[in-house]
């Protein structure tokens, strides 16, 4: 998937980044900080049929120009060609997602990563992962508890990959597993369709949106039910119930620019396949 097309000003708007473009890793951090806080983490065209698309052109259409959000393929693959357009050295990695599970579950490589190289080492750029993405670069080394601007993370070595972890309020909580490798780009055409399209993934059924906030808190949406945590873990729930009030929280809260019908569809899917309440490790 060529980069060539990239157009880096409009990137640059879209994420509201003004500042130097020196490959460096304070450029890196800022960066992903703006990115993450600017296109929210969204499945809603899997809901929709629409299997997302990861070609640059189509990746900008639809994050950048139509101002809407994506998942982890669509997220990291637009970043990283915002990256190479500033001059940075990446490979791109998959990783095992454990959220909720145990350590070393064997789980498939169904996410995607970015390994930034840079003078003092290498580092995990990460901004598709939801409610728990990273929003600072970290550096790819076990048993040091990094600082982010939200949450202190670290990486834990697990029969040689890295699982990195999050601190909240009731401890250390697994996110994923870094496998190492490099990996090609038709690899992840073929998880995007796998994870667009198989009917028990989540994200045929439910509204999944999240994003990180002000003052290190995170906004949760899964289905009617939108979760703030706050810097502290404490977590404000509340439960949509209304089109209303779906449209005024996708729109304003998440910044989703999507007409009232698709909207109206989403909510209409959820209702039919979505599993309401349940609590989802992946996306607490």
């Amino acid at each position: 998937m060529s980069d060539t097309l990239f157009d880096q000003k409009a990137w640059l708007q879209r994420i509201g980044y003004s500042g130097p473009l020196t490959p460096t890793l304070e450029t890196l951090n800022r960066l992903i900080f703006a990115h993450s806080h600017s296109i929210a983490y969204e499945t809603l065209d899997i809901m929709l049929g629409r299997p997302p698309r990861l070609d640059v052109p189509a990746l900008q259409h639809k994050m950048i120009a139509s101002r809407r959000g994506g998942y982890c393929f669509e997220q990291n693959m637009l970043f990283r060609a915002g990256l190479r357009s500033v001059g940075y050295k990446i490979t791109s990695l998959q990783g095992r997602v454990v959220r909720g599970l145990a350590i070393d579950a064997p789980r498939p490589a169904i996410h995607m990563l970015l390994k930034v190289e840079l003078p003092d080492g290498s580092y995990l750029a990460d901004v598709g992962f939801g409610n728990l993405a990273p929003t600072s670069a970290l550096l790819l080394a076990p048993q040091i508890e990094q600082e982010t601007p939200h949450e202190v993370m670290r990486f834990i070595n697990v029969g040689g990959e890295l699982t990195l972890q999050a601190q909240l309020r009731d401890g250390w909580h697994h996110i994923y597993r870094v496998i190492p490798y490099p990996r090609y780009d038709a690899e992840y055409e073929i998880t995007n369709w796998y994870t667009a399209t198989h009917p028990e993934t989540p994200y045929q059924g439910n509204i999944i949106v999240a994003k990180p906030g002000p003052n290190r808190s995170r906004i949760t949406m899964y289905n009617a039910r939108v979760t703030i945590r706050d810097a502290d873990g404490h977590a404000e729930k509340r439960w949509l119930a209304s089109e209303s009030e779906f449209k005024e929280v996708l729109r304003g809260e998440f910044g989703l620019n999507m007409p009232d019908q698709e909207i109206e569809d989403c909510v209409a899917v959820m209702k039919v396949k979505g599993t309401g309440d349940a609590p989802h490790p992946f996306f607490a």
